[in-house]
């Protein structure tokens, strides 16, 4: 099976570029790293604390506001229902 070298990868660069553009290859590029993070993380069994997300704490600091808010409910028993 032969290896890639440094032509295969700037012909797959190129033609990434010209599929996603200019504007969109950082943001794929980003969730492919994210993507490939969480598989190792997965295969190793370690757990989302253990992972390094501090590369992008500002990405990190928005996703977290854009989350909605709400209030943690408890699992509670169901309630029954008499009828009179």
């Amino acid at each position: 099976m032969p290896s890639i070298g440094p032509m295969e990868l700037i012909v797959v660069l190129v033609l990434a570029l010209v599929v996603l553009g200019p504007k969109r290859l950082p943001d794929a590029g980003r969730s492919l790293g994210k993507g490939l993070r969480e598989f190792k993380g997965a295969i190793a069994g370690s757990s989302d604390d253990e992972l390094d997300t501090s590369a992008f704490p500002a990405e990190r600091q928005k996703a977290m506001q854009a989350q909605p808010q709400t209030p943690a409910v408890a699992a509670a028993a169901p309630v029954e229902q008499t009828t009179a």
